[in-house]
């Protein structure tokens, strides 16, 4: 890809993507009746690992102060989404861990990502749609700093 043009426009298609990606899942999660989170809370909570995470790593992830992600994980345990618990391998540290009530907004958010998968691989065709996730998956090896 030598245009300069292109290269931005690659971007700016994968943000696209991305965000209609997120919105309908949360629009989903909504429509479940969950209707006590917010955007910023999904996101935080959206990088929550199975075993738990430590609100400086979600912080990290989320691109958001320590502050701000401490400030959300305070309102989604509030909500009953979280739980803080001690991290087994530091004492001193906390965890951030999804409880049941979470695990039922991730199922309705994974249903309509999988309906909005489907549409997307009807639209551009199932080998296509293949492609894009295997590139991506390769990228996300020099990309993700957390996986």
């Amino acid at each position: 890809m030598d245009n300069p043009g292109q290269r931005h426009e690659l971007g700016i298609l994968l943000f696209v993507a991305n965000r209609a990606l997120e919105q309908r899942a949360f629009d989903a999660v909504v429509a479940a009746g969950f209707t006590d989170i917010t955007p910023a809370q999904a996101r935080v909570a959206a990088r929550i690992g199975p075993d738990g995470s430590r609100v400086t790593d979600l912080a990290e992830q989320a691109r958001v102060t320590k502050q701000s992600a401490a400030f959300l994980v305070e309102q989604l345990e509030a909500a009953g989404y979280v739980e803080r618990v001690p991290d087994p391998t530091d004492g001193r540290a906390r965890l951030v861990r999804l409880t049941s009530r979470a695990r039922h907004v991730v199922q309705a958010a994974d249903a309509e990502v999988e309906r909005v998968l489907a549409e997307w691989s009807d639209h551009v065709g199932e080998r296509r749609l293949g492609q894009m996730h295997e590139t991506l998956r390769d990228l996300r090896a020099i990309t993700d700093p957390w996986r």
